[in-house]
């Protein structure tokens, strides 16, 4: 026998031992845990999508999806869920957390139905709601909310998405008639990929420079109706179907165009910026730049939004793959019976991995709506809190749309054939998915903000330390790479080469070690980065930018980093919430194996920082392979205890079909 065997079967035996004394887990717990805050919302909404009026059907042209889905709006306002953030005197309760719950559901009907729910309420209710004031909720937000207006969110440009800043739609304003002038000056300058707007829209917020006395003051938003009650363009105002897409083929994106388009002054969305009939400019925020992006912080719900919808995607098909895996045998491995998919250790490594990163998100996710709901209802509500809600939201959206894209894959792949279905939803999945990547922020340009952020955290740091804090912090860093290299760090000592093979796993286990490894791979990363990118007397902003270009791909990493330590954050928080020690010690190995995976997955950067030597690299990939194991035979109650119905999965390979079909195999052979 090998060390190599030697070692995996010392794993797997230490592994084996550690179920604990107290009975089985108990899946009911983890199902209630991962309802997270709002169960009974979270629940209810589970149960509307059950209904088949709501599902997406295959065989629809785009237009007729089109028709269907602006139907079914109709039933969810029925069912009053979209009124949730609304104040009461529009039929809500100013829950903006419960609001995102319901939301993010919609995702096991049909995603064209979420993201056209999000366009009409989401985007362009909320809108008027956080950046209008009591003329525009009074004379506005009734209809968006009511379905008497549709409306759309122009913002995106065909030559700027992620750069809002730069959009070129311009509002000038004309005080000789106390009206804004809304023109698209150049083909660029077109409102593009925009919601409702190639069909059903009537009315859209426009975001525009806004110009007035000559002077201009940035990127507002305007309340323009752009379509008579029969559906035609009204005057100045053109547009054209964008055409059928990738995906989300039940949602009318559109262009829209204007030219000379006169809106009264009072349509300025003015929470953030008024104009005086005379054209005297004012705002409660003096700074351009810090008026904009507080502004555009009070639409962060999108990015919350798409964080949640994404891994409720990423649930309905590993609940799909894994129920398969369960019950498909492909050949003879041992003895005279084929083997099941899932005892395979490559598709443990495919699968389970992607389950436990599941798991992260949704614990993350309800940290996220938690926050939300502080700052968006009053309870926490400062300029830090909405500035780190908007990280937290760039990072939690970045990794979780990235991830459920990566897992709709992963499990298409791992079905074969039968995933490669359309009545399986693999492909539509992630065709309907593929978008959140880059709608609502790309996320790499989102992780860049995130990577600005931790360079700037890590500024102040050294600023408050003050000269001699400061040398200490540098020097203590140096101490620390040095101390890396000879082995001699604290990890270094727990994962000596001289620990045993068991010892090493545990070690790995520990959740301050895998903290202290987490941490080190952002923190490192930004000291390292940081020194570069510090403005200094006789640097040009020219060589400022060529250095940041230079840094740019490190900073982007670090700050994914970010976000799977987030993730891991709260991932161990939730493991410390659970009191039943069976259930405590099944969560706290999928949170290992989540843990060991974002550390496998940067072996090359502990590596190359001797953060880790070899041998105890080699241990991370052992140990990990040793908890799949582990967790293999809870795999199918782990994706049960989402909590989804067939009438959610909606896939024949998930239903049962495959165990009926091989028990018929092996009772004729």
């Amino acid at each position: 026998m090998t060390v190599e065997q030697t070692s995996a079967r010392t794993l797997e035996a230490q592994a084996a031992a550690e179920t604990p004394a107290g009975g089985a887990p108990d899946l009911g717990r983890i199902r209630t845990a991962l309802l997270g805050s709002w169960p009974d919302i979270r629940l209810a909404a589970r149960a509307r999508t059950l209904d088949p009026a709501l599902h997406r059907l295959d065989d629809l042209r785009v237009a007729e999806h089109r028709d269907r889905v602006t139907a079914q709006l109709q039933v969810l306002l029925d069912s009053g869920a979209v009124r949730l953030p609304f104040p009461s005197a529009f039929g809500g309760t100013d829950d903006a957390g419960g609001n995102l719950v319901a939301f993010e559901e919609l995702v096991t009907a049909d995603p064209s139905l979420q993201i056209k729910a999000g366009v009409q309420w989401g985007l362009f209710a909320a809108a008027i709601l956080h950046l209008g004031t009591r003329y525009h909720h009074e004379h506005f937000l009734a209809d968006a909310i009511e379905l008497r207006t549709f409306g759309g969110f122009a913002m995106t440009e065909t030559g700027h998405g992620s750069d809002v800043a730069s959009i070129a739609t311009t509002a000038t304003y004309d005080p000789a008639v106390q009206e804004f002038v809304i023109d698209t000056p150049f083909r660029a300058a077109w409102k593009d990929y925009i919601g409702n707007a190639a069909v059903d829209a009537r009315a859209a917020v426009v975001f525009a420079q806004l110009e007035t006395l000559g002077e201009q003051h940035g990127v507002h938003a305007f309340f323009v109706p752009i379509r008579d009650e029969a559906g035609r363009f009204l005057p100045g105002v053109g547009g054209e179907d964008d055409g059928p897409k990738g995906g989300l083929n039940g949602v009318d994106n559109g262009r829209l165009h204007f030219s000379g388009v006169r809106v009264p002054r009072a349509n300025l969305l003015n929470r953030y910026g008024d104009v005086a009939p005379d054209g005297t400019y004012s705002s409660p925020i003096a700074s351009q730049g810090r008026r904009f992006f507080t502004m555009l912080g009070t639409l962060v719900q999108g990015r919350v939004s798409l964080a949640g919808a994404a891994n409720t995607g990423a649930k309905i098909a590993l609940q799909i793959a894994l129920t398969y895996a369960d019950q498909r045998r492909q050949f003879v491995a041992a003895g005279s019976d084929e083997e099941v998919l899932l005892d395979y250790p490559r598709h443990q490594r495919r699968l389970l991995t992607r389950l436990a990163a599941v798991y992260a998100a949704t614990f993350t996710q309800d940290e996220l709506l938690q926050d939300f709901h502080r700052v968006f209802t009053g309870a926490e509500d400062t300029d830090e809190s909405r500035q780190e809600l908007e990280n937290f939201a760039a990072a939690a959206k970045a990794e979780a749309t990235w991830n459920a894209l990566e897992t709709v894959q992963e499990c298409r792949e791992a079905c074969g054939g039968a995933g490669f279905l359309a009545e399986n939803r693999f492909g539509q999945l992630h065709a309907d998915l593929d978008v959140y990547v880059t709608f609502e922020g790309d996320n790499t340009v989102l992780l860049q903000l995130v990577g600005k952020r931790l360079l700037t955290r890590y500024g102040r740091r050294l600023q408050a330390a003050g000269p001699a804090g400061t040398a200490a912090i540098v020097g203590g860093q140096v101490a620390s790479s040095a101390a890396a290299s000879a082995g001699l760090t604290a990890i270094g000592q727990r994962l000596a080469d001289g620990i045993t093979v068991a010892g090493a796993a545990r070690a790995l286990r520990e959740t301050a070690v895998q903290e202290r490894l987490l941490t080190e791979r952002v923190e490192v990363a930004i000291a390292e980065i940081a020194p570069a990118l510090r403005p200094a007397p006789g640097v040009s902003p020219e060589a400022l930018a060529k250095r940041f270009a230079e840094h740019q791909h490190a900073l982007i990493e670090a700050a994914r980093a970010e976000a799977r330590l987030r993730q891991w954050k709260a991932f161990t928080r939730a493991v410390e919430r659970e009191t039943h020690a069976p259930t405590k010690a099944l969560l706290t190995v999928v949170r290992d194996v989540f843990a060991l995976q974002a550390i496998e997955r940067e072996l090359g950067w502990y590596l190359t920082r001797r953060r880790l030597s070899v041998a105890r690299a080699t241990a991370v990939s052992r140990t990990l392979d040793a908890l799949l194991l582990r967790m293999r035979p809870y795999a199918v109650p782990l994706v049960e205890a989402f909590g989804y119905e067939q009438g959610h999965l909606r896939a024949p390979i998930a239903s049962g079909a495959e165990a009926a079909r091989q028990v018929e195999s092996r009772a004729t052979r």
